[in-house]
């Protein structure tokens, strides 16, 4: 399956001129044989590259290294997305005119990264579907100790071969299923935060996202079914996912409420030290708890309070003296205070039909049982007791409008 990504660039009825940097998505078995193709096509075929693995993936058996001017294969134990360690690659770097990453999603931070400092082009060969950051512009890496989700390179072009990906463990195949199914929260966080403080929303983006949901949502009811995985339905809900950062400029149709429990584990503040997982799974476990307060609130009927800002004590007991400075300046300038928390008072029998659109806990519980999802807290390593309160912690990592960061500025008489 080819993605003609040029259907969503351009002027839209929202009133954005919407930008893609990728050219074309390649999704199919056998892909990488026609690889030297893709590049001609999207101009990138005469280019000079620098092609970067980690060790663990250039070592597959069976892996085709591709034509490279420069290869570039990092240690794979203990490799992550971090500033220091990218730009420590980038002095090995002899001059590319296009970097190619060639592995997981961390590998992609290694190529979008350098790729925006140097002003060249990037282009992504994923080894699994276990996120959607393959066709996003968004870099998340830990940028001077705190994760971030910053504005970078996407690539121009995306080839997935599934003979490598449908070799991927479960735990990734389950992995990128909870990144998709996500999307049940995101979207809503999204509508509700339009619709209380006028925050731009896209009809086009966000449903490319629910497309994406959608495709998703039915190969995992598959797979749950009858054991089959569609690894080319589930790699193509990622890519498209992935690209509704690259229209809106921004994770917004993909990253709600949900995401930041993945950011906390990756942040290890205070409690949290012995919290682990990959993206995906953290996400899943940000997405049922989620998905569990959502319906709880809905039932409840809110007053508006004032807003107050986080305190610095509050912060400091939260996340620690080491990311203190961080958290207090993603929150200087809060969300909160820009539109007046009646908007949500007034708007809640709205809110509460977009809560109703999402699946009640038993169902997602009983799909994440059936595909081997991690879900709860204590599959990360989180104490199960401070479940709810990481949800709510969370919120705090990024300045963003979701439902649990508005409960702020709501009274629930509890």
């Amino acid at each position: 399956m080819i993605f003609d990504c040029e259907q969503y660039a351009g002027l839209c009825e929202c009133g954005r001129d919407h930008e893609l940097e990728t050219k074309k998505v390649v999704v199919e078995y056998g892909a990488l044989d026609h690889f030297e193709k893709y590049m001609q096509d999207v101009g990138l075929g005469s280019a000079r590259r620098a092609v970067v693995y980690d060790t663990f993936v250039y070592n597959l058996p069976g892996v085709k290294h591709l034509k490279a001017d420069q290869e570039i294969v990092l240690e794979s134990k203990g490799l992550r997305a971090e500033d220091v360690l990218i730009e420590d690659m980038m002095t090995k770097l002899d001059s590319p005119e296009v970097i190619v990453a060639f592995g997981a999603g961390t590998i992609m931070d290694f190529g979008r990264y350098p790729a925006y400092k140097l002003g060249i082009p990037f282009v992504a060969v994923p080894t699994l579907a276990s996120s959607d950051g393959f066709t996003a512009s968004i870099c998340s890496a830990i940028i001077k100790g705190q994760k971030k989700s910053t504005r970078m390179k996407a690539p121009a072009l995306v080839v997935a071969d599934l003979d490598i990906i449908k070799g991927a463990p479960m735990r990734l195949v389950s992995s990128g299923i909870n990144d998709i199914l996500a999307k049940y929260v995101s979207l809503a966080d999204w509508k509700i935060a339009s619709l209380v403080s006028g925050e731009d929303y896209c009809e086009k983006i966000a449903g490319l996202a629910e497309d994406a949901l959608v495709t998703m949502r039915a190969a995992a009811d598959k797979m749950a079914a009858t054991g089959e995985i569609d690894h080319e339905a589930m790699t193509m809900a990622q890519m498209k996912s992935g690209l509704t950062m690259q229209l809106w400029d921004n994770s917004r149709a993909a990253s709600g409420a949900e995401h930041l429990m993945a950011h906390l584990v990756e942040m290890h503040p205070p409690r949290f030290e012995n919290a682990e997982g990959i993206h995906g799974e953290c996400v899943g476990v940000g997405t049922f708890a989620a998905v569990k307060e959502y319906k709880r609130l809905r039932k409840l009927t809110p007053k508006a309070k004032k807003f107050e800002p986080l305190t610095g004590e509050w912060v400091m007991e939260k996340f620690g003296e080491r990311l203190y400075d961080g958290i207090m300046k993603e929150n200087s300038n809060d969300i909160l205070a820009t539109f007046d928390p009646q908007n949500i008072i007034d708007n809640w029998d709205r809110i509460c039909a977009i809560i109703d659109e999402i699946p009640e806990p038993e169902e997602l519980e009983a799909l994440y049982k059936a595909c081997s999802c991690k879900y709860l807290p204590e599959h990360i390593g989180i104490d199960p007791e401070l479940g709810n309160e990481a949800l709510y912690i969370s919120a705090a990592i990024r300045n963003r409008l979701t439902l649990i960061r508005m409960t702020r500025v709501l009274d629930f008489g509890e």
